[in-house]
């Protein structure tokens, strides 16, 4: 299995899904505004990238307040940040393009902010696929190397949401804010690290050919 559930687990699981289910209310009683279609694909790449935040956010926040636990959910955000991107990308396919693969393959050549969006989405799903531990485990060392790749990901998702904006651009640059905040607090614990290997590696002593040679 994924997770231990246990009541925090499925409080989280569905507190994940209450976007999607508010969505759906939203389609239901025609809520969406006046370009509906716009609203199912920004609604679904917002959550996308939020989850993504949340994702990165678990290692600081577990640092500073030592609470362990946390991490037990990390991987639980993580598929529901690749689940909110699938469905961003579903509804850009056949809510958006309705399946013609023709017009999509031309708006994809022409609109450059599509490629950073297919960028971070292959991340995702590869992180996806290497969630489990039987993935972790036959990836050794290159699992997490491979996994400190969602900030690429959460990267690329930024460089595509603000390309693809024409007026306000407020979200975008908060998000950045926040990913930049992050990966500088994960910079900040690594250099800490590193000083304080070095601190504890002791220095070896110097012997001298005399000392060597006396009895």
């Amino acid at each position: 299995m994924l997770f231990r559930i246990n009541n925090a687990w499925i409080v989280i699981s569905i507190t994940c899904l209450l976007p999607l289910f508010w969505l759906l209310l939203d389609i239901m009683n025609n809520n969406l505004g006046s370009n509906p279609i716009e609203a199912i694909h920004i609604r679904s790449g917002d959550w996308a990238l939020r989850f993504l935040c949340l994702t990165l956010a678990v290692t600081p926040l577990q640092t500073m307040t030592n609470w362990r636990g946390m991490a037990d959910y990390r991987q639980m955000l993580g598929l529901y940040a690749f689940f909110y991107a699938t469905l961003h990308l579903l509804g850009y396919l056949y809510v958006d393009h309705a399946g013609l693969w023709s017009m999509i393959g031309i708006d994809i050549l022409q609109s450059t902010y599509i490629w950073f969006g297919l960028v971070a989405y292959i991340i995702i799903i590869l992180l996806a696929i290497t969630s489990p531990k039987v993935a972790k485990k036959r990836l050794g060392k290159y699992w997490k190397k491979l996994h400190r790749f969602i900030y690429y990901a959460a990267g690329a998702a930024i460089i595509h949401y603000f390309w693809q904006l024409k007026g306000n651009l407020f979200q975008p640059l908060f998000y950045l804010t926040i990913i930049a905040f992050l990966l500088g607090f994960r910079a900040l614990v690594w250099f800490k690290n590193r000083q304080l290997t070095r601190l504890m590696i002791p220095k070896g002593k110097k012997i001298t050919e005399e000392s060597n040679d006396a009895v």
